[in-house]
């Protein structure tokens, strides 16, 4: 009840609830499915814990600690943007995929988006 009305919460205030323990971790990469766009990873679990929780990978292939830095907190706010249309129990990992750091903030967004869409996480755009 309590974790319900913590991503209720957060959702108006836009920070995500994140995935934090290893055991997390392992969860959602060995029961999620993945789809792969340029530049990001996207796995999706169905979770046994309410509301969506997510975590940021950025490995140490990408760059010294100020990129890597930078690719995380941009793909945090690209989730931030997207974060309050996603419904339903899931735990998400977005993996960045080397040439990310030379992507702006847009190219990461959009990539998020259909990732999440190809998951069936957001909803279809009308045409």
């Amino acid at each position: 009840m309590k974790e319900t009305r913590l991503n209720e919460a957060n959702k108006t205030i836009g920070r995500p609830v994140t995935l934090k323990k290893n055991k997390e971790f392992a969860f959602v990469y060995r029961k999620g499915a993945g789809k792969a766009s340029k530049v990001l990873v996207c796995i999706c679990a169905k979770s046994r814990r309410s509301g969506v929780r997510v975590g940021f990978v950025v490995s140490k292939k990408i760059g010294n600690s100020v990129t890597r830095n930078l690719v995380r907190r941009r793909m945090k706010e690209a989730y931030r943007s997207l974060c309050a249309e996603i419904s339903g129990d899931y735990g998400i990992i977005f993996v960045a995929r080397s040439g990310i750091e030379d992507s702006d903030y847009k190219r990461i967004l959009h990539d998020m988006r259909f990732l999440l869409r190809k998951q069936n996480l957001l909803p279809k755009e009308e045409q």
